[in-house]
């Protein structure tokens, strides 16, 4: 399949044609083919590469340093730029820019009225505009309401490190009061809806609304359920579930009225990706109009490979939302009833579900915990733990402690159950256990969301003080105790020491902002 390269677009000749602004999905896809950008996968997907990033450059994002952020942006975790070196990145983005057809969306994040944003995204290339028309929420009215917020993403863009003061030739740049984001020297079109998400994040706490790296749904009774969690925990496909309405599969906000979701789509990960253990999302890849990303396509066939790592492991499928079957038309609901923390225990450590109080809930939102596993990345031999506060570290301007409080506040006054699930691996940590069956998983989750868990008699994991189950109807009893999975009863207790000793010292950087109550709230063994 054509590869669009960063060489090629920085070699091509200044603008001869200006595309008409809000194009449609079917414009674009016909621009992006004859533009060379990528090729018709099987289905009538749109499949594409992005080169040397198939992932965000969160080293690479900064925030510009005025009177509305000093104060309350967390400096230890966010990279500062200051005015005047915006300012002359924009002048020599701009500059650049001018000479490439830019193709320009206007568009919306947030579905609550009253907190909905209007976006205006323009980008060099056709499937960028495609990805953000597909991404973000798409207003009856585009371009009736100036935009509150301006994304330019211009990947054959050069910042100059010694020039603009930045880390290498790519760059992310925000500047929140103006409402303009900049995105230079990365194809990544992750970085377009990650940018949104950042500004919201700053933008909301303000207003007393709590944004949310998770996805959601609601069961017919109207009772709503969160997901937070990282890549590969299983937030997407366990909110896909066919008897309960999806409202989104990432980002959302929490306010008074309730949930509601940021964007007009889903961007999921493909790797691995089968009609038997998810079928939506998988039919989903086979749709006009979605847009795959570093999928490798099989020859001649071009039919999406999702076992193929060789591009990526962060193969992803963009599509909209409304391709889901059951997936809310407003993208509200009320207020959620259970909280979900997930994660993938690659030490073989965790249960596969625990009832949380608020605090133990708080503990771990700060925490933010999952785990790579040996043979992912070079060097790796063994799992080790990943730490991304609130789910979420790279697109979260504020202090943790910020949206930590929030929470709290929200999940208590709404009188929320909070849970951690656990789809990582029982019997043993990686290359020794196995993964945990995606069978007992949904069971588990269902008897949690359907209320029925919360009459099972629950009892304390000595190692981390989880509350976890005694018995679920259809799940091995074995399975609820981690330890018990284990052949080697004294392996278990060291791993469970060398990961509660993980937590205490990540913990360590939040002490000082946290109540008695969370502090309390973490591992018991150490």
């Amino acid at each position: 399949m054509p590869q669009q390269t960063d060489h090629a677009l920085k070699e091509r000749a200044p603008a001869e044609w200006s595309p008409p602004a809000n194009m449609t999905a079917a414009a674009l896809f016909e621009a992006a083919i004859r533009r060379g950008e990528g090729a018709v996968a099987a289905g009538g997907a749109l499949a594409v590469t992005t080169g040397a990033h198939t992932g965000r450059s969160p080293r690479d994002k900064y925030i510009v340093e005025d009177d509305a952020t000093r104060e309350h942006v967390w400096w230890e975790a966010n990279n500062r730029m200051s005015v005047a070196q915006f300012d002359l990145l924009a002048a020599d983005f701009m500059a650049h820019a001018r000479r490439v057809p830019l193709f320009e969306q206007d568009l919306a994040i947030g579905a609550e009225p009253e907190r909905q944003v209007r976006v205006r995204v323009s980008t060099e290339l056709a499937w960028h505009a495609l990805f953000a028309r597909n991404l973000l929420i798409r207003p009856e009215d585009p371009g009736a309401v100036p935009p509150a917020l301006t994304i330019i993403d211009v990947p054959s863009f050069r910042a100059d490190p010694k020039r603009h003061g930045v880390r290498s030739e790519t760059v992310i740049a925000c500047d929140f009061r103006r409402g303009l984001i900049l995105i230079g020297g990365t194809s990544y079109a992750g970085e377009i809806k990650k940018a949104a998400f950042t500004y919201l994040n700053f933008r909301l706490p303000a207003e007393g609304v709590m944004p949310m790296h998770c996805s959601a749904n609601v069961g017919p009774a109207g009772d709503v359920a969160i997901f937070f969690g990282l890549s590969g925990t299983g937030k997407t496909t366990l909110s896909a579930d066919p008897n309960r309405t999806l409202i989104g599969d990432d980002e959302h906000g929490w306010s008074d009225e309730g949930v509601f979701n940021f964007e007009g789509g889903c961007y999921a990960k493909t790797i691995h990706l089968s009609p038997e253990a998810e079928p939506q999302i998988h039919a989903a890849t086979r749709r006009f109009g979605t847009v795959l990303e570093n999928v490798v396509l099989t020859a001649p066939s071009s039919v999406p490979d999702f076992d193929d790592a060789s591009l990526t492991e962060n193969g992803r499928a963009a599509y909209q939302l409304d391709v889901i079957a059951n997936a809310s038309v407003s993208g509200r609901a009320g207020h959620p009833k259970n909280v979900v923390l997930l994660t993938a225990d690659a030490f073989g450590v965790m249960p596969p579900i625990a009832r949380l109080s608020p605090a133990e809930a708080i503990y771990h939102f700060l925490s933010g915990y999952t785990a790579k596993v040996a043979g992912t990345e070079r060097g790796v031999t063994e799992p080790s733990a990943t730490f991304s506060t609130c789910f979420g570290a790279p697109f979260m301007p504020r202090h943790p402690a910020e949206y930590g409080r929030l929470l709290e506040t929200l999940i208590e006054r709404h009188g929320a159950t909070c849970w951690l699930v656990n789809t990582g691996w029982t019997g043993g940590p990686y290359g020794v256990g196995k993964r945990m069956p995606i069978a007992a998983t949904r069971a588990l989750l269902s008897a949690a969301l359907d209320g029925s868990l919360n009459s099972a008699r629950f009892r304390r994991e000595p190692a981390f003080g989880f509350s976890i189950p005694e018995a679920v109807p259809g799940v091995d009893a074995r399975l609820l105790t981690p330890r018990e999975t284990w052949a080697d009863k004294d392996a278990y207790d060291a791993q469970a020491k060398k990961l509660a000793k993980m937590f205490a010292e990540n913990f360590r950087r939040f002490e000082k902002d946290v109540g008695a109550d969370v502090l309390a709230a973490g591992p018991h063994a150490g």
